[in-house]
């Protein structure tokens, strides 16, 4: 008989079957591609919503200020969300806690369709957003676990092309029906639509055969203790890399590209002699270059991991850096909307720069054992949130004040894939293997 010193023998787990595995992937791709389209919602609908809640004659700095609200309100709900979702996920079961991510973003965006004030309306995207970030920690855990590592990086690609997907969907629906600054709020009900999928996964979906094996042979007291180890040695400074290496395309995302889109749309306000204060753009502007920003996405993040496994990790996450920042440099610095080929550029920066959601779901898993992989995952993508909150409300007001300059502004915040080009040398050569 064992003594009380031996450590605990975890009974058998039973292996996935191939149609469980199929399930995962799938139920965490629509997971994640919901979230994706929930993250463009607001900046689809800014203007209308804007000139519903406010009334029209608003001051085109006031929009910009309120859009960067909204983004910052999305960020730091992310980014809490994030920490929150990330923890139960390794306390209370990866499908659980993706389960109750997904209804909590669906939940509170069908509560914004009743809400008549802006201040009530960033509260509810803020808790929105908690289940967005929630989302993906659990989702790259599920799938990293369920599959053997020779199928991971075109899964991990196919993973991070769920969100551009989501967005894809949405550009459709604004591009094929007019959203008007008096018929804006069924957007939000299509939002509501992943509350029937989060039921669905929190009673369908197998939970990870690892964690429940990692859970049986893990003490009580180890159980509620996922971020503490992550914040103490040795876990810290894994901890701290992966913050890094994840604040780049954040930041990038939410505070350099996110700009192209009112960009885009306050030119087309300009060459209409401001006939859009009252008729939005046609969709032909904001919503294409949604659609064609986050078509290009998709193709990246399906590739960013299998480029990564064929020529590293390091390298092709300092390529993606240095080929964003010639990107957005050139799109901002030297073009502008009406730029015959604009589109394209659009494209290719969406291909880029969005490589790097390839690229982090099949990196992140790898840095952290099992028993906090969620918790790590989750911390170390949705703490760029908060950086990235800051410098959009921070920009956001140097842009009112010189008159909703976005190309300058989007030129300047560009220059965050520098740090990118900088911090992916301290990874250590030998790349971490998801080994437990």
């Amino acid at each position: 008989m064992p003594s009380s010193d031996s450590p605990a023998i975890a009974p058998e787990v039973a292996p996935l079957t191939r149609l469980q595995q199929h399930h995962v992937l799938w139920m965490a791709f629509l997971a994640w591609m919901f979230a994706g389209l929930e993250l463009q919602l607001f900046i689809l609908i800014h203007l209308q919503m804007m000139d519903g809640l406010l009334g029209s004659g608003f001051e085109d700095k006031l929009a910009t200020l309120w859009f960067a609200r909204f983004q910052a309100a999305f960020l730091f709900g992310a980014a809490a969300g994030g920490w929150l979702f990330g923890s139960l996920g390794d306390s209370i079961g990866r499908t659980r806690s993706m389960g109750l991510s997904v209804l909590c973003y669906s939940g509170f965006t069908l509560a914004c369709y009743f809400v008549d004030s802006v201040p009530a309306m960033i509260v509810l995207r803020f808790l929105a957003c908690l289940g967005i970030g929630g989302v993906w920690p659990n989702a790259v855990a599920l799938v990293a676990e369920a599959w053997p590592s020779a199928s991971r990086p075109f899964l991990a690609g196919l993973l991070g092309a769920a969100a551009n997907v989501g967005a894809v969907l949405l550009g459709v629906i604004g591009y094929s029906w007019h959203i008007t600054n008096d018929d804006w709020r069924w957007t939000l009900l299509i939002g509501a639509t992943p509350f029937l999928l989060g039921i669905w996964v929190l009673i369908a979906v197998p939970e990870s055969r690892k964690w429940l094996a990692a859970r049986q042979a893990t003490t009580t007291a180890a159980r509620s203790s996922s971020v503490g180890e992550v914040l103490r040695p040795p876990l810290l400074s894994t901890l701290l890399l992966g913050i890094g290496l994840g604040a780049v395309p954040v930041v990038g995302t939410a505070a350099n590209a996110s700009w192209v889109n009112p960009w885009t749309s306050k030119v087309a306000e300009a060459t209409s002699g401001g006939a859009a204060k009252k008729s939005p753009p046609n969709p032909t502007s904001k919503a294409l270059t949604m659609i064609n920003r986050s078509g290009g996405g998709i193709l990246g993040s399906l590739l960013g991991g299998i480029i990564a496994s064929l020529f590293g990790r390091r390298l092709t996450y300092f390529l993606i850096s240095l080929g964003t920042l010639a990107l957005s440099s050139w799109i901002y610095g030297w073009i502008d909307p009406l730029h015959p080929h604009f589109q394209w550029y659009v494209f290719a920066y969406g291909f880029i720069g969005v490589a790097y959601f390839g690229w982090l779901p099949l990196f992140l898993p790898e840095m952290f054992p099992t028993r906090v992989r969620s918790t790590g995952a989750g911390i170390s993508f949705n703490t760029g949130r908060i950086i990235a909150g800051i410098v959009v409300l921070t920009t956001s007001s140097i842009v009112a004040a010189a008159g909703g300059d976005y190309a300058a502004i989007g030129f300047w915040s560009g220059m965050i894939y520098v740090v990118g080009m900088l911090i992916i040398w301290l990874v250590p050569r030998k790349a971490p293997v998801l080994a437990d």
